[in-house]
């Protein structure tokens, strides 16, 4: 599957080893390729692959279960059964948490997720694993009640759940019995020591688009920020962000989800017009909130030649790329040749679309049989896991941080006229900076 990057090992297996072990077993299994759109495959085939993450839009959404402090949680035996199956018969257990009988807009993505661990695994040759499904019913107590199960079946690592407070009521019943738990919440007031997440965080998306404005020259940004959780974390990111790059903020701007037009008309004389105070207007909204931004930016004669719009990975969807007022916008978003890879392969074997997020589960399977084939279960430890140069998956490279969170190398793309073309590739490694 994908390649997995250098770094240091930790435990009986070295630096050398581990690289050589990593890429050997990862190569084998099949991720992502190197052309642009892959031919839909008759059954998955050896390849080289990478790894990418999910889409915001799909994402901070789905967290209806907001984080809280760890400590807030009363953990308890669990009191009803967890329905689950399991995937792959190898002697090392992983568990992978879900909301599969959760809500309708809960549910359908952990299926999908579901399907993406058994293509890992069918990709994955001699896989050592054997991956638990519990289903969390997407509530706190329910992943609770899968953890302690998954635990007692012998699990030494928790993947999932996909909701932040999930995330958190698992992540304590792990940390407890000393096991990792890597966890699919873009919500970064989940992560903590030993409870990672494998998300598409906005925090590197808005560094990603500053940093890259900011080396093109601009210096001074305004800043169109939709009155939802998303637009608050994007909004704290984009203040530090801009520190350190050196930006001016020239005015913030925040309005209801959906209705936009106050909120431009006071910005009108700061971002419109024939000599505007800003060069760079921030707008971290999705494919539901942009066409109304977009219909009041023309209203007051909005040049995006002379302030340059600016977007997270929610603006990666077809709907945005023909709309006027975002013509040579650029946004950070994963390279999305890996995902487009996945899909044609998911495709193949369960001949329905995935989810975007689904990518994520099936780069966390591939992670843990990966580890698993070097040194069984010991190899989930957290030196392990927080390797510094980080792994290669379907949507490029990423690495877990040892508070949590996560880094990921990210592309800017350009809307032009109906599609979008990569102004900046994402860099291979981690190493590198943007």
């Amino acid at each position: 599957m994908a390649s997995f990057f250098k770094g240091k090992g930790s435990g009986p297996v070295g630096r050398v080893a581990l690289i050589a072990l990593l890429t050997g077993a990862l190569a084998l299994s099949g991720c992502v390729g190197s052309s642009h759109r892959a031919q839909k495959p008759s059954r998955p085939a050896p390849r080289t692959a990478s790894y990418q993450p999910v889409s915001p839009a799909d994402n901070l959404p789905l967290d209806g279960a907001s984080a809280a402090p760890l400590q807030d949680f009363a953990i308890g035996e669990p009191r009803a059964p967890v329905s689950g199956s399991t995937i792959g018969s190898g002697p090392v257990k992983v568990a992978l948490i879900l909301p599969l009988s959760g809500s309708a807009q809960g549910a359908p993505v952990a299926q999908s997720m579901r399907n993406a661990a058994d293509l890992a695994i069918s990709e994955f040759p001699g896989s050592d694993l054997t991956i638990l499904v519990k289903d969390d019913r997407g509530t706190l107590e329910g992943a609770q009640e899968a953890a302690h199960l998954a635990l007692a079946e012998g699990a030494q690592l928790i993947l999932g759940p996909l909701f932040a407070g999930s995330v958190q009521a698992a992540g304590q019943v792990a940390r407890q019995a000393g096991k990792p738990l890597i966890g699919f919440s873009s919500d970064r007031a989940a992560a903590t020591h030993g409870v990672y997440l494998l998300s598409f965080m906005v925090q590197a998306e808005v560094d990603r688009i500053i940093a890259y404005a900011a080396s093109q020259n601009r210096r001074s940004i305004a800043a169109l920020i939709p009155d939802t959780a998303y637009g608050r974390v994007a909004e704290a990111q984009m203040r530090e962000a801009t520190a350190e790059s050196r930006l001016r903020i020239v005015a913030i701007e925040r309005y209801p989800a959906g209705q936009p037009h106050g909120a431009v008309q006071r910005l009108a004389s700061v971002i419109g017009g024939p000599s505007p105070q800003a060069d760079a207007l921030f707008i971290p909204d999705d494919g539901d909130g942009l066409p109304a931004v977009a219909q009041a930016l023309q209203s007051i004669r909005f040049d995006a030649q002379q302030v340059k719009p600016l977007g997270t990975g929610l603006w990666d969807e077809p709907r945005i790329f023909a709309l006027p007022a975002l013509q040579s916008g650029w946004f950070a978003a994963p390279d999305k040749r890996g995902f487009m890879d996945f899909a044609a392969r998911y495709r193949a074997r369960f001949n329905s679309e995935p989810v975007r997020l689904a990518t994520l589960s099936y780069d966390a399977v591939t992670l843990a049989a990966a580890l698993a084939r070097i040194q069984g279960p010991q190899a989930y430890n957290d030196g392990v896991l927080t390797n510094g140069a980080g792994f290669a998956g379907a949507d490029g490279v990423f690495r877990l941080n040892p508070n949590g969170t996560n880094d990921r190398s990210l592309t800017v793309q350009e809307v032009r006229g109906g599609t979008t073309v990569v102004i900046s590739t994402a860099p291979r490694t981690l190493m590198a900076s943007y």
